[in-house]
């Protein structure tokens, strides 16, 4: 797979072409983006990006994070804090995003979502307001382990991290979800079906596949 090297500002510019011109697979009326990879890769900074391109332009977007849809620590944490089969199959409330992000955009959607459910730190409910997407409006949600959830996105973008890279950049307190984003990418080849696919082992210097 050939990449091509780029900066972080060029790549938020040109996914913001490539959500300008995107039309909802399913005949909605707000395109939902895909920025997935692990904590270490940095997703939400890149979704930020794009929604600042996308602002300039003159289209409104939503930057929603994965980490506010996680389930209470009841139920995240019944087989310990360290448990790697649950941090990958039990932690995202898949459920509330499909109820409180995905339903809201598709074709009979009002276009209104709760930017976030729940705290992890306080381990209580946000009670953070509805946000108004209006048509036209994009969706960008960004977390890991996004691409094995049948979620109906229109664009996908996988961030991905060299073995080596990944453990350098993650704490060594989280190195016990290291094995889950080997799963991650044995299982559901997210660096092989995501439309775009973005390297970024070097923080500085990104590559993408154009």
């Amino acid at each position: 797979m050939r990449l091509e090297a780029i900066t972080w500002d060029r790549l938020g510019d040109l996914l913001a072409e490539r959500v300008l011109a995107l039309e909802p697979a399913d005949g909605g009326l707000r395109p939902r983006i895909a920025l997935d990879g692990a904590p270490a890769a940095r997703a939400g900074d890149l979704a930020e990006r794009v929604s600042d391109a996308l602002r300039v332009r003159g289209r409104p977007s939503l930057v929603v994070g994965t980490e506010g849809f996680l389930r209470p620590a009841s139920v995240r944490l019944e087989y310990g804090h360290h448990d790697v089969e649950s941090y990958y199959d039990g932690w995202q409330d898949t459920g509330a995003l499909w109820r409180e992000v995905f339903d809201p955009l598709g074709p009979e959607g009002d276009g209104r979502v709760l930017p976030d459910l729940w705290d992890p730190r306080t381990d209580r409910a946000t009670r953070s307001p509805y946000a108004e997407l209006p048509p036209g409006g994009a969706l960008l949600l960004h977390g890991p382990f996004l691409l094995r959830h049948w979620f109906p996105f229109d664009l996908t973008v996988h961030l991905v991290l060299s073995p080596g890279a990944l453990r350098r950049r993650t704490p060594e307190s989280e190195h016990w979800t290291l094995p889950a984003f080997e799963r991650y990418e044995t299982e559901a080849d997210p660096s092989g079906t995501a439309d775009v696919l973005v390297r970024a082992d070097d923080p500085r210097h990104p590559a993408w596949t154009g």
